[in-house]
């Protein structure tokens, strides 16, 4: 009867340490994305300034960077996100250079709290779309912003990029399927 008694308690024990490691696996960012950060602050945004424009995009790229980063840490170099993770700091480069061209502040990188890790290729998958989506959303409305042509130009790039990346996510998100 002990015996029996501490095996009941051991696969309890187990049973505890298992769901604890499931509920942890889970667990989304450490924060949640603030409504007035990246795409989903500019599309809320009526009176967007080059200023306001230049952060929000610099912002989304960001959390797009963190994603990639945070899917690549747990599975491994994984096409298409080691690729797309490039480009993504080729993206803050073309908007840093116009931060420094009009003598705005670069904003700091949060983006890692706001980052969830996906616990499946699947939902890597999923979110890149789900993020890449926003990301052209929000470079449609930049570009529609009184902002300097130069500005206009580099968003309408980068949301040219953005069509690319979603057509590669989109595209693994049929494989992991």
């Amino acid at each position: 009867m002990q015996w029996l008694l501490s095996r009941k308690v051991r696969w309890i024990f187990i049973g505890i340490m298992l769901l604890l490691y499931i509920m942890s696996s889970v667990i989304s960012a450490q924060t949640e994305v603030p409504e007035d950060y990246g795409a989903k602050g500019s599309l809320q945004d009526d009176d967007i300034t080059l200023e306001k424009a230049l952060t929000y995009a610099i912002q989304d790229e960001y959390l797009a960077q963190a994603r990639y980063e945070a899917v690549i840490e747990k599975f491994g170099p994984t096409f298409p996100f080691t690729n797309i993770k490039v480009a993504e700091q080729r993206h803050i480069d073309a908007l840093v250079r116009l931060f420094q061209k009009y003598d705005i502040d670069i904003p700091e990188n949060f983006a890692k709290q706001y980052t969830p890790t996906p616990t499946t290729l699947k939902q890597a998958f999923e979110a890149g779309v789900e993020g890449e989506i926003d990301n052209i959303d929000m470079y449609e409305k930049l570009a529609e912003a009184d902002v300097p042509d130069d500005a206009k130009r580099v968003f309408n790039n980068l949301k040219d990029a953005s069509k690319n990346h979603l057509a590669a996510f989109k595209s693994g998100l049929e494989s992991a399927s």
